[in-house]
């Protein structure tokens, strides 16, 4: 195994569109979100020591989930676990531990993965990220695997690439934002967009140098404390500096300004586990299209919905279709599958 390889799982999000299931003290990814055994966070790092040397793994959350990851990766020591004092999206926190890897190997190569998504061909998926990194051994390029889109999805950001890139590997024209169904549907016609899935493979250098180069503010701030890095002074200079990054995410901040950024469309299958709809597609179903999670159901004219109960909660459902059904605790979500992106809305008026 390539002891140049390394690998940052991101793992401080809430997936507040899974609630109430998932919640600020116990995300998602700390859930075994399809009964298979193992929670999501487990089944990624799983999946990325096929490739990367275990010790080459660090897990970056907020600090309240410290010591849930300790508990569901044991094997994982202490100092791989690099933690957000606040949360500040994707940009500081990659930084943050890219300098520390790049004190712990200058010649490092880097994959930063999500730790909520589902890949079944990990085969596929490994031999993926081999070919990335390679293309990054060889080149000062930041990678990104994109998705082959099946269906003109909303929820999702578009990486589009040079139409006329008949390379394996693409050089990418521009990240575009979630777009709405008419121009969903223009950019599958198009045959040059892909998902941003959010996987990302670049070597240290090259990704400092981006920094440097596009958000020089935020390079300096935490360069002046790369003294302190993987050593005991480490947590002071973060708790002083961290709160000071702009909260932007990397694409913003990063790729789109660069111009050495390609893509990998990739060969294995993806889904995000982002919503109620996307776990409902990975689930297996009745004859009527239901899926369902621990309860035991009676179902009448019923179909197209996702029901999920703590337990084994009796159900009995008639005349509902496409619904989201959970029952957690002292929580009842009964919510349109169509309208499942409000969830996240619906949470913060809750919070409030």
């Amino acid at each position: 195994m390539n002891k140049n390889y390394y690998a940052i799982v991101m793992a401080g999000g809430v997936g507040s569109r899974f609630w109430p299931v998932s919640t600020v003290d116990f995300p998602k990814q700390f859930h075994d979100m399809l009964g298979t055994g193992e929670t999501l966070i487990q089944k990624t790092v799983s999946r990325l020591t096929q490739i990367v040397p275990q010790e080459n793994i660090l897990i970056l959350t907020n600090e309240r989930y410290s010591e849930i990851t300790l508990e569901q990766l044991p094997f994982i020591k202490p100092e791989q676990i690099v933690l957000e004092p606040v949360m500040r999206n994707t940009a500081p926190c990659i930084l943050y531990a890219s300098l520390k890897i790049k004190k712990m190997n200058p010649n490092a190569i880097m994959v930063v993965a999500p730790s909520d998504h589902w890949i079944e061909d990990e085969v596929q998926f490994v031999a993926n990220l081999e070919r990335s990194f390679q293309y990054c051994e060889q080149k000062d390029s930041l990678m990104t695997i994109g998705i082959l889109p099946t269906f003109p999805n909303t929820g999702y950001g578009y990486i589009e690439y040079d139409k006329l890139d008949v390379r394996p590997i693409k050089q990418v024209v521009q990240f575009r934002e979630k777009p709405d169904y008419a121009t969903a549907r223009k950019f599958i016609q198009s045959r040059n967009f892909l998902w941003n899935a959010g996987i990302f493979v670049w070597n240290v250098n090259a990704i400092l140098k981006a920094y440097e180069m596009f958000n020089s503010e935020m390079f300096n701030l935490f360069q002046s404390g790369y003294s302190f890095l993987n050593t005991s002074d480490e947590k002071q200079f973060i708790i002083d500096n961290y709160s000071h990054a702009e909260n932007i995410s990397v694409d913003y901040a990063i790729l789109e300004k660069a111009n050495n950024v390609f893509v990998l469309p990739a060969t294995f299958d993806w889904n995000d586990l982002g919503t109620w709809g996307s776990l409902h597609e990975k689930l297996d179903k009745d004859a009527n299209n239901n899926a369902v999670v621990n309860a035991t159901v009676v179902l009448e004219n019923a179909s197209d919905n996702i029901i999920r109960t703590s337990g084994k909660k009796l159900v009995v459902i008639d005349g509902v279709s496409n619904f989201i059904i959970v029952d957690k605790d002292d929580v009842l979500l009964i919510y349109p599958k169509e309208k499942e992106q409000d969830i996240k809305k619906i949470v913060e008026k809750i919070n409030k």
